[in-house]
C-alpha cells in the first residue's frame, strides 16, 4: 500500500468514525424517547471500493401497524367506559343509594305503612315527601344524561378540530418523507415525525395504512373512508350546544361518509370519535328512555280515575300537561318534568290525607266517600300497582311487560352489566396495547448499553486509525530526511 493510499484509507475511516459517533450520540440523547426509532449507522463499500457509513432506521411496520390499531381500540373502550362510570355516579355509590328504583322502594314502604294506619297524617305526609324524592331522583338523573351528551358533542368538536390539525400536520411530514426518499436525502427525522402523528390519529378515529412508493403513505378509516390520500380529507361537525331528551345531535362526517357509533359494552368502536357517538346517540338516549318509562309508569301506577271508572288524570305523580301518557309508549324527556301534585303538598296548600280518600283532581275523583278515616283501599291499590305487570316501550331496551319496581331494578342492572363488560374490555385492550407498545418499543427504542457498547468500539477503532496515522507521520518524516 502506499503512502498516499495510506493517508486516504486514513481520512475516510475518521469519517466514518465521526459518522458513527454522530449516530450513536443522537440515539443516547432520545434514550427514552417513544417517539424516536433508533438509527444504525452501518459501514458500506461503495461500486469504487470506498467504504461510507449509511444511516438505518430500525423500521418495523407491522409492529407500528399493530400499535396503532390498539391504541384504537383502547382510547374508544375507555371514552365509553368515563361516560358509564359518570352515569353511574349518578345512582349514587356501589348501593345506588341514589337511583330512582331505591327512591320507590321507599315510597312503597311508606305506603305500606300508611295503608295500615290510613287515620295518621304524618304518614300521609311522609309517603308525599318520599314520593318528592322519587320525582327529583328522576330530575336529577335525566338531568346527567344529558348534560352527558351535551358533553360527548363538545368533545366531539374538539376531538374533529383535533383531528384536521392532525390531518394537515401529516401531510408535511408525508411530503416531506416522499421527497427526501425520491431525492436520495435522508428522511429519517420526518418518518419519526409522520409516525408521532400516526399513533395520535389512531386515537381519535381507526385507521388503516397503505404503503405506497418512495415512502409514502394513503390512510383509511377502519370502515374503508379516506382519511389522507395526497391531501387530507375533510373532517365536518356541528356542535349541538343544548341537549334534551327531544333533542338528536349531528353526526361526524369524514370526506363526507358519517362516522359509525360503537356498538356493545365491548365497544366496536375504534378511536374516540365513535366512541363519543356510542356515549351520544345509543348508551345515553337508551338509560333515558328508562328513565322516561318509570316516569311514565309512576303516572300511569297513581292515576285517579272518576266515580265512573273513566276520566283518567295524574294524581300523586304528574307533570306539565295534566295528562295521563298511552300506556306502553315512551314520552321524551317525561323523567325531567315528572313532579308531585300540588294538591298535596302542604306547604303549598296541599292536602295530603287526598292520596287516601281520592279527589285530587276534585269531587268527582273522591274514593272514601263516607270520610272514614280507617279508609285504605286506594292506598293498597297504588301500592300494588307498583308490583303489578304493566307494558313498557320497546326502545327502554328492557322487557316490555313487568311491574314498576321490577323495571327501575332491571335499568340499574342493564347500566350495571354495560359497565361491567366495559370494565373488562378496556382493562383487556389496554394490556393489549402496552404488550404491543412494549414489542414495538423493544425493537425500535433505544438501549443505552448497546450504544455505549458500540461507542466502545468506534473509541478501539479512532485509537487504531490514530496509531496508523501516527505511522504514516514517521514513514513521512524517514522518506523527507532520505530526500534532504
Amino acid at each position: 500500500m502506499s503512502l498516499t493510499s495510506a493517508i486516504n484509507t486514513t481520512k475516510a475511516a475518521f469519517r466514518n468514525m465521526g459518522d458513527q459517533s454522530s449516530v450513536i450520540s443522537t440515539n443516547i440523547a432520545n434514550d427514552g424517547n417513544e417517539n424516536y426509532v433508533r438509527r444504525s449507522a452501518v459501514v458500506t463499500n461503495t461500486i469504487f471500493g470506498a467504504s461510507t457509513v449509511v444511516t438505518q432506521r430500525n423500521q418495523q411496520l407491522a409492529l407500528l401497524f399493530q400499535t396503532v390499531s390498539a391504541n384504537s381500540q383502547s382510547k374508544a373502550q375507555s371514552t365509553l367506559l368515563d361516560g358509564l362510570e359518570t352515569l353511574k355516579s349518578s345512582l349514587g355509590g356501589n348501593e345506588y343509594e341514589l337511583a330512582p328504583s331505591t327512591y320507590m322502594s321507599t315510597l312503597q314502604s311508606s305506603l305500606q305503612a300508611f295503608a295500615a294506619s290510613p287515620g295518621q297524617l304524618a304518614l300521609a305526609q311522609t309517603v308525599v315527601t318520599d314520593a318528592l324524592d322519587v320525582a327529583n331522583s328522576l330530575n336529577r338523573v335525566s338531568g346527567t344524561v344529558q348534560n352527558l351528551r351535551a358533553d360527548a358533542d363538545a368533545e366531539l368538536e374538539s376531538q374533529v378540530a383535533e383531528l384536521n390539525r392532525l390531518l394537515a400536520d401529516f401531510k408535511t411530514a408525508n411530503d416531506t418523507v416522499v421527497q427526501a426518499t425520491a431525492t436520495g436525502s435522508d428522511p429519517n427525522n420526518a418518518l419519526d415525525t409522520r409516525e408521532t402523528i400516526l399513533k395520535e390519529i389512531s386515537g381519535i378515529v381507526g385507521v388503516s395504512v397503505v404503503m405506497r412508493e418512495n415512502n409514502d403513505i394513503a390512510l383509511y378509516t377502519a370502515d374503508g373512508t379516506t382519511l389522507f390520500e395526497t391531501i387530507p380529507r375533510s373532517v365536518s361537525f356541528s356542535r349541538t350546544y343544548t341537549y334534551s331528551a327531544t333533542v338528536t345531535g349531528n353526526a361526524v362526517y369524514i370526506d363526507g361518509v358519517a362516522v359509525e357509533a360503537g356498538v356493545g359494552g365491548n365497544s366496536s368502536a375504534e378511536g374516540s370519535l365513535a366512541a363519543l357517538l356510542q356515549l351520544r346517540d345509543d348508551v345515553a338516549p337508551t338509560f333515558q328512555n328508562q328513565l322516561d318509562e318509570v316516569a311514565r309508569g309512576l303516572i300511569e301506577a297513581f292515576q285517579e280515575a272518576d266515580a265512573g271508572g273513566a276520566n283518567p288524570l295524574p294524581g300523586l305523580f304528574t307533570w306539565p300537561t295534566g295528562t295521563v301518557p298511552a300506556s306502553g309508549t315512551v314520552v321524551p324527556g317525561l323523567a325531567a318534568s315528572i313532579t308531585i301534585n300540588s294538591a298535596l303538598v302542604t306547604s303549598s296548600g296541599g292536602d295530603p290525607t287526598l292520596l287516601r280518600d281520592g279527589g285530587i283532581n276534585g269531587a268527582a275523583y273522591v274514593k272514601n266517600t263516607t270520610g272514614g278515616s280507617g279508609y285504605s283501599d286506594l292506598l293498597l291499590t297504588y301500592v300494588e300497582n307498583l308490583s303489578t305487570s304493566r307494558p313498557f316501550d320497546p326502545s327502554a331496551g328492557l322487557d316490555t311487560s313487568s311491574g314498576l319496581l321490577t323495571f327501575s331494578t332491571d335499568s340499574i342492572g342493564w347500566l350495571e352489566e354495560m359497565r361491567a363488560n366495559a370494565t373488562t374490555a378496556t382493562d383487556n385492550k389496554t394490556a393489549l396495547y402496552e404488550r404491543a407498545f412494549q414489542v414495538y418499543s423493544s425493537k425500535t427504542g433505544v438501549s443505552l448499553d448497546e450504544e455505549l457498547s458500540l461507542l466502545l468500539d468506534v473509541e478501539q477503532s479512532y485509537k487504531a486509525s490514530a496509531k496508523l496515522v501516527s505511522t504514516i507521520d514517521s514513514m513521512l518524516k524517514a522518506v523527507l530526511d532520505m530526500a534532504g
